[in-house]
């Protein structure tokens, strides 16, 4: 399903997640500080107003005792408007004071303290004020009986006051609690924002810099001669025309690259008997046989030779390479001494060396190396491809070296030859085995040759388990290594 999503609907579905997380974070964040302000409003609209207002009713409580004490002794009727004055706004204030009170237990509390206070106003009022009975015994048990009211008044008032005091501090934990709760969630969902951020930003990247991979790699697999293969259709729409074409060049470079195998294989066949016709008439003038031949004929049938052999070796390596591509190639497969077809192919290119007047060194273990599955024959070819490449770019009066050595597993043998020609660049190097690949010489000029001789000693060292490859330095010369185990080769051969 997100595959067939375009890759602005990908987008578009990573920014509406992420922008969803940081909303819902932001809707979190105020919800918790909504919370809180209601704690702060509730502290400042009731708690604090009830602790000041329970304050005032002891203030008002004590004022109306000083009264009465005042009162019973001077008689004052001043003093008896100011316990009435203090009386009546005790009683006000105490009945704002319950209104607003919505917890059932305190405001039972508060009723109790406003029948205790009636009961104090008509104790006062009848016995303090009215009372003929002056006599200390009378006024000792009114006392009594007066500030025992007061003492439970004003221990239910300072109960209320910690009661509030109590909520005050409960709301003010909570405030606390919420704020840092809040600030710990905050930072956690902003952690998960960022990672799911960039988690989606990563996928989004990768499901479109994945597709866009593929075509880079099978675009340099082209590049490479390897036109086999296409690239799955599961990428976003606007990319779907590109992987089209990138698939149909490739079906095409395929046909193309089979026509021109095919094509290279029938006109390499078709060669060879006229080529060998002209190499056995050469042989046949070169011994003599339709007459003596005169120096400038001899020496012209040489080059004539020569170059008819080489066209030989020429031909011979594309229709194997050709076969190889088509996987139409049987390797015979038996112990073979390595050393000695090394040797061989030696003798072989020895005439080429001559003409160049270059000194072949040999340095070849003495042990013999017995593979248990090699084709000499194809083998053979790889050394012959070898020499004659170094025989080919090294100067006249030069040397070339063949060694051999234990492989650094000690499980087969190591061969390097190795010249002193030009050298090869370095930008090139890498590029030596592809078939057809010519590189330049120092004046920046191609050279001469068909490029196929080491794509095929790769394919032949690849396809019995070995490895080949090229170490060079540009204006000192080449040494080519490559390597083939004991062992059974790694690719199933025919």
């Amino acid at each position: 399903m997100f595959s067939r999503l375009s890759i602005f609907w990908r987008l578009a579905l990573g920014y509406v997640t992420i922008l969803a997380l940081v909303i819902g974070v932001n809707l979190y964040i105020l919800n918790q500080f909504r919370a809180i302000t209601e704690l702060g409003a509730e502290l400042a609209t009731h708690h604090f107003p009830a602790v000041e207002t329970a304050k005032q009713l002891t203030s008002s409580l004590f004022a109306q005792l000083k009264s009465d004490k005042q009162y019973l002794v001077l008689r004052d009727t001043t003093l008896l408007k100011d316990f009435l004055q203090e009386a009546e706004n005790f009683r006000k204030t105490l009945t704002a004071l319950e209104d607003q009170e919505q917890v059932e237990s305190t405001r039972k509390a508060l009723k109790k303290l406003k029948s205790n206070h009636d009961e104090f106003h008509t104790l006062f009022l009848n016995v303090g004020v009215e009372q003929t009975d002056r006599s200390p015994f009378a006024i000792a048990n009114y006392e009594r009986h007066r500030d025992v009211l007061i003492e439970a008044m004003t221990q239910a008032i300072n109960a209320y006051i910690s009661s509030q005091e109590a909520s005050v501090g409960a709301i003010l934990r909570d405030s606390h609690l919420r704020s840092v709760q809040a600030q710990e969630i905050t930072q956690q969902l902003l952690v998960m924002a960022l990672v799911l951020g960039l988690g989606l930003a990563g996928i989004a990247s990768y499901s479109i810099l994945r597709p866009l991979r593929r075509v880079k790699a099978q675009i340099r697999r082209i590049g490479q001669g390897h036109f086999g293969g296409t690239i799955p259709h599961d990428v976003p729409q606007e990319l779907r025309d590109l992987v089209d074409q990138v698939n149909w060049m490739g079906e095409k470079l395929q046909k193309l690259d089979e026509m021109k195998s095919e094509f290279l294989a029938n006109i390499s066949h078709e060669l060879r008997t006229p080529l060998t016709s002209i190499r056995e008439g050469s042989q046949l003038l070169l011994d003599g046989i339709p007459g003596e031949l005169t120096k400038d004929q001899r020496e012209t049938l040489f080059i004539i030779s020569d170059s008819s052999q080489r066209l030989n070796h020429l031909i011979g390596n594309l229709l194997d390479l050709s076969r190889m591509e088509a996987d139409m190639v049987s390797y015979n497969l038996h112990p073979t001494d390595l050393n000695r077809l090394a040797i061989r192919s030696i003798e072989k290119v020895k005439f080429l060396a001559d003409r160049k007047n270059i000194h072949m060194d040999v340095d070849l273990i003495s042990d013999k190396i017995k593979m248990q599955e090699v084709d000499s024959q194809r083998m053979e070819q790889v050394f012959e491809n070898l020499l004659s490449n170094a025989i080919k770019f090294s100067p006249k009066g030069a040397a070339i070296s063949i060694r051999s050595q234990p492989d650094a597993a000690k499980t087969g043998i190591h061969f390097i030859v190795e010249d002193t020609g030009p050298g090869i660049p370095e930008e090139d190097l890498s590029h030596i085995f592809e078939r057809f690949y010519q590189g330049k010489t120092q004046e920046g000029r191609a050279y001469v040759g068909s490029g196929i001789g080491l794509a095929l000693a790769k394919r032949v060292v690849d396809d019995h388990g070995g490895t080949i490859w090229a170490e060079s330095r540009f204006g000192k010369g080449t040494a080519l290594h490559f390597t083939v185990s004991t062992k059974s080769p790694a690719k199933v051969l025919h």
